[in-house]
């Protein structure tokens, strides 16, 4: 048996927890209806490298920049040069990975020196991922970004048979509380809006992985490393 199947199979019996279940059941279903999902979920690689697209690897960036229907959430300037999009799975060792790694980099020389607004949208892989996701759209405001990121650096700590206690100590730390928890994980309007635009990227973007990276509307498939960013990156910013 797979860990998402143990984690769909997972035995808390408290009200609350049925309900969670529920939920999480439902993510499921969305999830495995859209077919065509890669599931990098227990394995970290040696090396990660972005890999353009076949065929030009571009989309329509009017059609791309659109917002889905929960909204974006979004860091850096509006003027920025360059607009970099990821599509990531809170449960995918790759994006985590990224975000220990990269991210940091990217925001310190490129983000907060106004040359890139990030874009950060959810493409869960498993219901567990999903569950991730509406917590940190459930804390909102300025505290998305640095839930999400606690979320991806203890990644190994609620990526576990039972998830739900690990993410609740985690959630905590962001001011949710055993009530706020479970509302959020059965705001099914929410896990809708997930899907929603998790679909349209499959769809219509061509999203099928863990991270993808849309960068001005090119398409890269993996985790970016930072000597990679910064080759994608230089021809935007030649003055």
């Amino acid at each position: 048996m797979t860990k998402a199947a143990q984690q769909d199979t997972e035995t808390e019996t408290s009200p609350t927890a049925t309900r969670r279940h529920v939920v999480l059941g439902l993510a499921a279903v969305a999830v495995a209806a859209a077919g065509g999902t890669a599931y990098y979920l227990w394995s970290r690689p040696d090396t990660a490298v972005a890999q353009t697209a076949a065929g030009g690897g571009e989309v329509s960036v009017a059609d791309l920049m659109a917002p889905g229907p929960l909204g974006d959430q979004v860091l850096g300037s509006p003027d920025a040069p360059v607009t970099i999009i990821e599509y990531a799975s809170m449960t995918c060792p790759h994006c985590s990975h990224f975000h220990e790694t990269t991210f940091p980099e990217m925001k310190k020389k490129y983000i907060d020196t106004g040359k890139v607004r990030f874009i950060f949208r959810e493409f869960p892989l498993d219901p567990l991922a999903a569950a991730g996701s509406m917590l940190a759209r459930c804390a909102g405001g300025d505290k998305y970004f640095p839930l999400l990121e606690a979320l991806f650096s203890q990644q190994k700590d609620w990526v576990v048979q039972k998830p739900l206690a690990p993410m609740l100590a985690i959630a905590k730390q962001a001011g949710f509380t055993q009530q706020t928890f479970d509302e959020c994980l059965a705001n099914q309007k929410m896990l809708d809006g997930i899907e929603e635009s998790r679909t349209r990227a499959s769809q219509k973007f061509g999203v099928n992985s863990t991270p993808t990276f849309f960068i001005n509307g090119k398409i890269f498939r993996g985790a970016l490393t930072p000597e990679e960013l910064d080759k994608q990156m230089a021809p935007y910013l030649k003055s």
